[in-house]
C-alpha cells in the first residue's frame, strides 16, 4: 500500500467509526425505550418501507441517505442532536424513487432543533427540484423549546416546511405521511397538509396535549379522546388509514405508493468501465492537499473509459472541461487542474487557481451544456481566482462575473463534488451551495473557507497587531506565535468537511471510491427533469 493510500485508509476508518456512532441516534438506551413502547426506530422503519433489493441493479442502494452528519458537534449544551434528529434520503419503494423524511424519536423525542428544520427543508427542496414523491414518517414532540427563537419565526424556519407541503401538493408532487408516535402542536400541520395520511394506534395528533388543554381551558380530556387514531379515523375524519402498529402501517404505505405511476430511474449501462480503477484515487490525491496531481487521471477513475472529449484542451489549462458519460449517462464536466502548467504564451499558471482564460473557457462551456441539455458535474479543488496587477488589468473580476452569471442561470441540473479545497470566490464560480447544485458531495479531504488556514492566520494576526500598535501594546515573539497557532487551530477546525456537513453545506461525505456510483445514482435522479421545456437565458454578460 502506498503512503497516500495508507493515509486515506486511516482517515476513512475514523470517519466510518464516527458514522456508526451517529447512526445510533440517541444511543442504545433510547433505542430500547422506543422498542418498549412497541415502536420501531426511524432506521428500522425505513428498512421495512424500502425495497429489500432494487430491481435490475444490484449496485444501487435501496436507501441513499443524505445529510448524515447534520448537527455533528452542535448543541452540546443540550446533549447534541445526532444527524439533526431526523433521517432523510432517497429510497426505492416498489422501484419508485421517493424522498423519505423520518423523525428520530431517540433524539430528544424527535424534537426540531434549528438544524432539524434546515435538514427537512433541504430534503423538500431536493424533492421539488427532482419531482420526487415525499414520504414523512412522523414521530416528533415538535419544536425544541429552549431554542424556539431559532426554529420558529423566519422564512427558512419551521413554518416554511408547512408552506412547502402546500406548494408541493399544488405542483402535483405526491406526499404521504404516517404518524407513528407523537405529532403535536404546529407540527400537526405537516401530515395533515399531505395527500394521504396514516396513523397507528397509540399515536397522538393534536395541537395541544392533555396537560396543556387543562391548563389553558380547564378541560379534563384523555390522550385518546383528544387526538388518538380511533378518534381521528371515526370522528374528526382527519386520517385516511388507521393501522394497529408500525409494521402494518409501513406495509399499507408500501401498497399505497405502489399505486403511483411507474417512475423508475433512468437506466445506466453497468457494462461501462473506467479507464483506471477507482481505487487508484487513493494513490493520486493527497488527503492533506499537500501534493499536486493531474486531474485527468482522477477523471479516468470516474468517467466511462474513452468517453471524455476535452473542450478547448489547449486554452485555459487550470480548468479542464469536456463532454463524457458516466454509466452511459451523458454529462458535461468542469474540473480544477491541480498541477502547475503553462498557457499558450508560456506563462506559468498554478494548479487550483482560476485565471482569466480558464474562467472564460468554463463560462462558454457551461453555456454549451445548457444548449445541449447536458447535466454538469463540477469537481472542485480550488484556491480561488488569480490576484495581482496583471490579473486585475486582464479583467479577472469581469471573467469571474461571467462564469458566475452563466452558472446562476443554468437550467440543466448541476452536481458538485468537492475533492479538496473550496476556497473564496472559487467556491461560488464552480457551483458551491449558494448556486443551487441538485446535489453537493465532498470527499473527506475537502476543506471549506474564505481562504486557507495559513493565509487566514497571517491576515487575522496582522489586523490584530495593527490594532495593538495603535494602542501602544507590542507583543513578544512567543505571544505572537501562540496567537497565530490559536487562530490557525480555530480556522482549521472550521474548514474541516465535517464542520461543513454538520451545517448542511454538503449533502454527504463520500469515500473517493464511491464517487462514480454516487454520481450515477444522482444523475439518474436529476435526469428525470431534463426536459421541462425551460429556455436558457443569461443576464448581461461582461465582455
Amino acid at each position: 500500500m502506498s503512503e497516500l493510500a495508507s493515509k486515506w485508509q486511516d482517515l476513512l476508518t475514523k470517519l466510518r467509526e464516527q458514522e456508526d456512532l451517529i447512526r445510533l441516534g440517541g444511543g442504545v438506551q433510547a433505542i430500547a425505550r422506543q422498542h418498549e413502547k412497541g415502536r420501531l426506530t426511524a432506521r428500522e422503519r425505513i428498512r421495512l418501507l424500502c425495497d429489500s433489493q432494487p430491481q435490475g441493479n444490484q449496485s444501487q442502494p435501496a436507501f441513499f441517505e443524505l445529510s448524515l452528519w447534520a448537527g455533528w458537534n452542535m448543541y452540546q449544551d443540550w446533549g447534541g442532536a445526532p444527524s439533526g434528529g431526523v433521517i432523510t434520503g432517497i429510497g426505492l419503494i416498489h422501484n419508485r424513487p421517493c424522498m423519505i423524511i423520518a423523525n428520530d424519536a431517540t433524539v430528544k423525542a424527535g424534537s426540531f432543533f434549528p438544524i432539524t428544520t434546515k435538514k427537512v427543508l433541504r430534503a423538500q427542496r431536493i424533492a421539488w427540484q427532482n419531482r420526487l414523491p415525499l414520504v414523512y414518517l412522523v414521530d416528533s414532540a415538535g419544536v425544541f423549546l429552549p431554542l424556539q427563537d431559532e426554529v420558529f419565526p423566519d422564512e427558512d424556519d419551521f413554518g416554511r416546511i408547512f408552506r412547502n407541503n402546500a406548494v408541493l401538493s399544488a405542483a402535483g408532487i405526491p406526499q404521504f405521511a404516517a404518524i407513528m408516535g407523537n405529532c403535536v402542536a404546529g407540527g400537526g400541520y405537516l401530515p395533515v397538509l399531505c395527500d394521504v395520511l396514516l396513523m397507528t394506534e397509540g399515536s397522538g395528533l393534536y395541537l395541544a396535549g392533555p396537560a396543556l388543554v387543562k391548563a389553558a381551558i380547564g378541560q379534563q380530556v384523555s390522550h385518546e379522546e383528544l387526538g388518538g387514531a380511533q378518534m381521528h379515523a371515526s370522528i374528526s375524519g382527519t386520517i385516511d388509514f388507521r393501522e394497529p402498529d408500525d409494521k402494518a402501517c409501513l406495509k399499507r404505505l408500501r401498497q399505497l405508493i405502489a399505486q403511483l405511476p411507474e417512475q423508475t430511474l433512468l437506466d445506466s449501462n453497468e457494462s461501462y468501465r473506467t479507464q483506471r480503477a477507482p481505487e487508484d484515487l487513493y494513490s493520486l490525491v493527497d488527503p492533506q492537499g499537500l501534493r499536486e496531481y493531474e486531474v485527468r487521471d482522477v477523471l479516468a477513475c470516474i468517467l466511462d473509459a474513452g468517453s471524455f472529449d476535452e473542450y478547448k484542451a489547449e486554452y485555459g489549462p487550470t480548468l479542464v472541461c469536456g463532454f463524457a458519460t458516466i454509466g452511459g449517462i451523458r454529462v458535461g464536466v468542469v474540473a480544477n487542474q491541480r498541477r502547475r502548467c503553462r498557457n499558450a504564451q508560456g506563462q506559468l499558471q498554478y494548479g487550483g487557481v482560476i485565471y482569466v482564460d480558464s474562467a472564460n473557457k468554463a463560462a462558454r462551456f457551461v453555456m454549451v451544456c445548457n444548449q445541449l441539455r447536458l447535466p454538469i458535474i463540477f469537481f472542485q479543488d480550488v484556491n480561488g481566482f488569480m490576484v495581482g496587477r496583471d490579473a486585475e488589468q486582464a479583467g479577472i473580476i469581469r471573467a469571474g462575473a461571467k462564469l458566475v452569471n452563466v452558472i446562476s442561470n443554468s437550467i440543466v441540473p448541476k452536481i458538485t463534488v468537492i475533492i479538496g479545497g473550496s476556497f473564496g470566490a472559487g467556491n461560488y464560480a464552480l457551483c458551491g451551495k449558494a448556486f443551487d447544485p441538485r446535489f453537493i458531495f465532498a470527499w473527506p479531504s475537502a476543506r471549506y473557507a474564505v481562504m486557507g488556514a495559513q493565509q487566514a492566520a497571517s491576515t487575522l494576526l496582522e489586523i490584530m497587531l495593527a490594532g495593538l500598535r495603535r494602542e501602544g501594546k507590542p507583543l513578544e515573539a512567543e505571544e505572537l506565535a501562540a496567537i497565530r497557532d490559536r487562530i490557525r487551530s480555530s480556522y482549521e477546525e472550521q474548514t474541516d468537511v465535517r464542520y461543513a456537513a454538520a451545517r448542511l453545506w454538503v449533502d454527504g461525505i463520500i469515500d473517493p471510491v464511491q464517487t462514480r456510483s454516487t454520481l450515477i445514482l444522482a444523475l439518474k435522479i436529476v435526469s428525470r427533469t431534463l426536459d421541462l421545456g425551460k429556455d436558457f437565458r443569461t443576464g448581461v454578460l461582461q465582455v
